[in-house]
């Protein structure tokens, strides 16, 4: 047996002490997070941080119910849910232009949005804030999702692009061919094949917008306006001194991204990783 094929059935011990290690940094912080959710604040400090509960209860996630979660919990979808729709449908009949077009318009574009990427959130708040105050939409749903829109376009388009130049010409040719216009062609050759970029990008966005804290803080003030992110800052002043509720809001305001998730892993996966041939 050659050396080149002992060394590749010799166990990569080193290898497997830091996949161990990074396992160990991953999988604590959710470890922690959720057997606190299911102790008592009264036996918080008196057992061990990360001991199982003895008597597990679900008292914090009640507690957290009660105080308007489910309220915040629909913002946040319907911020989300309209964002990542808006930004998929146009994205992909910008990415379809910008691939299938070499007019200097469609350069042109690829470019700006090239540019949009380079732009920080943080160095756009103040006329961000002053364009929300004119249209008079400050302190309403719409004040988060049409920021949400513009700065997600960017790197969308940029995903999609790289997706659909990977098409193979002739499909789009054989489309022509056959008397098939610009739109038909989008619908029933670009769409379907694009549905692992779709999904990754969806999911990508859909998290980032869910995340979402910088907006929501500035663009809201009323309560009832608040996101899932802006509701977990006011628990913590909420419940100071209960850290299981603090933590069952963080548990539940995680659970509708990696539903999402699973239900998408597998065109998630594929939107990563795989490309067509040509």
């Amino acid at each position: 047996m050659t050396q080149a094929a002992l060394s590749r059935r010799r166990p990569n011990l080193f290898g497997g002490v830091l996949g161990f290690v990074w396992l160990i940094l991953t999988i604590g912080p959710i470890y922690y997070v959720v057997v606190t959710s299911l102790k008592k604040q009264s036996d918080y400090y008196d057992s061990n941080p990360l001991g199982i509960p003895t008597d597990p209860t679900l008292d914090a996630y009640r507690k957290v119910l009660q105080n308007d979660f489910l309220h915040y919990f629909v913002n946040s979808v319907i911020v989300a849910v309209v964002t990542v729709a808006v930004v998929v449908a146009i994205s992909l009949m910008a990415s379809y232009v910008i691939v299938r077009r070499s007019s200097a318009i469609a350069r042109l574009s690829q470019r700006v949005f090239l540019l949009g990427i380079a732009i920080p959130i943080q160095a756009t708040i103040v006329p961000v804030y002053y364009l929300i105050v004119q249209l008079h939409l400050y302190d309403t749903l719409p004040a988060l999702i049409l920021p949400g829109i513009a700065f997600a376009i960017p790197i969308t388009v940029l995903i999609l692009v790289n997706y659909l130049r990977d098409i193979p010409g002739e499909l789009y040719d054989s489309m022509h061919a056959d008397g098939a216009g610009d739109w038909r062609t989008f619908m029933s050759l670009v769409l379907p094949l694009s549905k692992p970029a779709i999904t990754t990008v969806a999911v990508y966005d859909a998290l980032n917008c869910w995340n979402g804290f910088l907006f929501p803080l500035i663009l809201t003030q009323s309560e009832d306006k608040r996101t899932l992110p802006l509701s977990l800052w006011s628990y913590q002043g909420a419940f100071n001194s209960d850290i299981p509720a603090v933590l069952a809001a963080v548990v539940l305001s995680c659970l509708p991204i990696l539903a999402a998730y699973i239900v998408g892993r597998r065109q998630l996966v594929a939107g990563l990783t795989a490309g067509f041939g040509k």
